[in-house]
C-alpha cells in the first residue's frame, strides 16, 4: 500500500488532510522525530509481528521496547517480528512505512500504554517520509484498534 492508500482510507474519519509528507526520510523513530521536531517518544512506531493467527501490529511510543514475557503472557507465543519483505506482504506496508492505517484483512492492531503519556502522537501514513498527528482517541478511532494492551517496556 502507499501514502495514498492510507490519505484515502483517512478521508473516512476528515483527517486526511493532516497527513504530512517529508522531503527526509522518517522511517526510523530518530528520523521522524528530526523531520517533525519533535521528542522521539512521541513518534507511535507500528511494530509487526506474526502470530499463529496472523499478523499483529502494536503501536507504542518511540522509545518502548517490546517486553517478551508480556508479549508471550498476552498472545501466548514468542514475539516475532515480521523481517524483509513481510510487513509488506502481510500488513500492506513496507518496513519505514508501517502504520496501523489502511492494512491488509486480518491484521490486529493495538496500541500499547506507552502512548497514554501523550496527548497527541505521530504514527507513520504508509511511506518512509510521511507521518500525521493524531491525538490518542483519533489514533485509537482511524486504527480501529482491537484495544489498548501493556507489552512494553523501558518507558517508564
Amino acid at each position: 500500500m502507499s501514502i495514498e492508500a492510507v490519505r484515502s482510507y483517512l478521508k473516512q474519519f476528515g483527517v486526511e488532510d493532516r497527513v504530512q509528507e517529508f522531503d527526509v526520510s522518517s522511517a526510523t523513530v530518530e528520523l521522524a522525530a528530526q523531520a517533525l521536531g519533535c521528542e522521539g517518544k512521541r513518534i507511535a512506531k507500528s511494530l509487526a509481528f506474526l502470530t499463529p493467527e496472523g499478523p499483529v501490529l502494536i503501536v507504542c511510543a518511540g522509545d518502548a521496547k517490546v517486553d517478551n514475557p508480556k508479549y508471550k503472557a498476552l498472545f501466548h507465543t514468542k514475539a516475532k517480528m515480521l523481517k524483509g519483505d513481510e510487513p509488506e506482504t502481510l500488513v500492506g506496508h513496507a518496513v519505514g512505512g508501517v502504520c496501523p492505517f489502511a492494512v491488509k484483512e486480518g491484521v490486529r492492531v493495538y496500541l500499547d500504554e506507552s502512548l497514554r503519556r501523550f496527548e497527541t502522537v505521530y504514527p507513520a501514513c504508509g511511506s518512509s517520509n510521511s507521518a500525521i498527528e493524531l491525538t490518542l482517541d483519533e489514533l485509537e478511532r482511524c486504527s480501529a484498534a482491537l484495544g489498548w494492551v501493556d507489552v512494553c517496556k523501558a518507558w517508564q
